[in-house]
């Protein structure tokens, strides 16, 4: 993916993102939403992640196409 097509990416599972919690304002999220917001969550994480990844490349003069997706475990285990 380049830097464009995981903007885009981001913006679609924001948009997901948003709409789940709007369908279920101010009532219970069942749990199979609750369970599809936490996925959206991790795999925005990695979008950002690899982003950053990539910028990172490119002003330190490298390829930012030699990154990848890190797991999940690597990303949410980070300190914020």
């Amino acid at each position: 993916m380049n830097d464009n097509e995981i903007v885009h990416r981001i913006g679609e599972l924001a948009e997901q993102e948003h709409s789940l919690e709007r369908a279920h304002a101010g009532e219970e999220v069942p749990l199979e939403d609750v369970e599809r917001l936490r996925q959206i969550e991790v795999t925005l994480d990695q979008c950002w992640d690899l982003l950053r990844q990539r910028r990172a490349r490119r002003a330190a003069g490298a390829d930012p196409d030699e990154v990848s997706v890190r797991p999940a475990v690597v990303i949410e285990g980070y300190r914020q």
